[in-house]
């Protein structure tokens, strides 16, 4: 790797604030945005053993990222059966659902923060044999030092906006010193290829979106039985990853809908469940129950609050109509349409959905899912739905089908790897 400047110079400042980290993790914990019992995971320290043998490291920034690769760990799995697959991330959610989601030979750690010592340790006591990066997460002493011990990287799904591209051209000797440091790099759009393909002056393909491809997500089925019963015949839509400011339009929504369909049930599902305390007070004058305190659904409950980690299947098994959220507000980017889509539920998304602009798009051509412009218009959408059957059944099943023609999509990454992925048993 050819260290430009503007590399050398993040290095040595990032030396030169670490001895101020530990303070800034633990007032980070405080809020809840680190976890205090595995801090030391932050400085490169493992706080569980390294399996023998091949070890592929994978790592992806929060939840949306190490859900994605959770095919593709599976894949990894099947075709390597003496190996294990190390996943970082950064979050404490994304940890917490890692926990409940990884298969066996599959473990978790935090991702060390980007300073040349934590880095070192961690690379030294891991030594992966394969690093697999996930999207857009780029640390610079974390690809340079695991550059430095020669060990082969992949950049998967690499999505990056025009601003982005703009933004590296800027400092485009070190955008090709940093992603030349990728043996490969998969491009999730061909905005991105064609972009990162003008920026390092190599051709990069796009293989599309492994978002695409992820699983449907896992449903207890006892507990889907259980909340099916208590709900009844009732109509439930639900309000998936919702984010602030986001929960007064839904809840101004959902009172236009009871005065069309009054028993109508809505599952408020916040993206970040730390939020509960700021969103209960909002429901106070609402009948509703909450997942966390396990409370029962009853014939006068109108909103169910979903505030659990891991449980969006659940949320989405129980519901006829699915608003994806993150999209009502400028600045918010959206979330995978999809996922509620391989539930077989009518989609329905907001303005701003730049994150899965791809396949926002081309589920709008097949009629696939519903784009509502305006907050106030989430209401009208979800009436109509509700009081067309007919038209609510063909809404489901465009959008089932349409989820799963994406799954070819990692075949598609599989075979574009082939030629990277070392032979069983040996190293890289």
């Amino acid at each position: 790797m050819n260290e430009t400047g503007l590399i050398r110079a993040y290095s040595g400042a990032t030396r030169l604030l670490a001895p101020a980290l530990p303070l800034w993790l633990k007032r980070r914990a405080l809020k809840g945005k680190e976890d205090s019992d595995r801090q030391s995971e932050r400085f490169g320290e493992a706080t569980i053993a390294r399996p023998t043998g091949q070890l592929f490291w994978m790592h992806g920034a929060s939840v949306g990222e190490t859900t994605m690769l959770l095919p593709l760990i599976h894949k990894l799995l099947d075709a390597y059966p003496a190996a294990h697959i190390l996943v970082t991330s950064g979050t404490v959610t994304s940890a917490e659902l890692m926990a409940k989601r990884l298969p066996e030979r599959a473990l978790h750690q935090y991702v060390p923060l980007d300073t040349p010592k934590a880095v070192d340790a961690f690379l030294e006591f891991w030594k992966p044999d394969l690093a697999f990066w996930a999207e857009s997460e780029i640390w610079p002493n974390l690809i340079k030092q695991t550059h430095t011990r020669n060990i082969p990287m992949v950049l998967i799904n690499a999505r990056m906006s025009a601003k982005s591209i703009q933004s590296w051209a800027k400092r485009q000797s070190s955008a090709q010193a940093l992603f030349g440091c990728f043996n490969l790099i998969l491009a999730a759009n061909e905005e991105t290829a064609n972009g990162l393909t003008w920026l390092l002056g190599q051709e990069v393909e796009s293989v599309g979106n492994l978002k695409d491809a992820a699983p449907k997500l896992p449903v207890n089925g006892a507990e889907l039985k259980k909340l099916k019963t208590q709900i009844g015949k009732r109509p439930v839509w639900c309000a998936a990853s919702t984010h602030k400011g986001e929960e007064p339009l839904i809840l101004a929504a959902h009172a236009d809908i009871k005065k069309q369909h009054p028993d109508a049930l809505l599952i408020l599902a916040v993206r970040h469940p730390e939020r509960r305390a700021e969103v209960t007070p909002m429901l106070s004058d609402t009948n509703y129950v909450t997942r966390s305190e396990g409370d029962n659904i009853t014939k006068d409950t109108s909103i169910y609050l979903f505030d659990t980690i891991g449980e969006m299947g659940l949320a989405y098994g129980l519901s006829d109509v699915s608003f994806v959220c993150g999209s009502l507000i400028e600045g918010l980017m959206g979330h995978n349409p999809l996922e509620p889509a391989r539930f077989k539920n009518a989609v329905l998304t907001g303005a701003h959905i730049a994150s899965f602009a791809d396949s926002y798009m081309q589920m709008f051509a097949f009629d696939a899912a519903r784009r509502i412009l305006a907050p106030n218009m989430v209401g009208p959408a979800v009436k109509d739905l509700l009081s067309d059957p007919d038209t609510l059944a063909e809404q489901q099943r465009l959008a089932y089908e349409f989820a799963l023609s994406r799954d070819a999509v990692l075949d598609y990454v599989w075979d574009s790897l082939s030629p990277i992925l070392p032979s069983k048993g040996r190293r890289a």
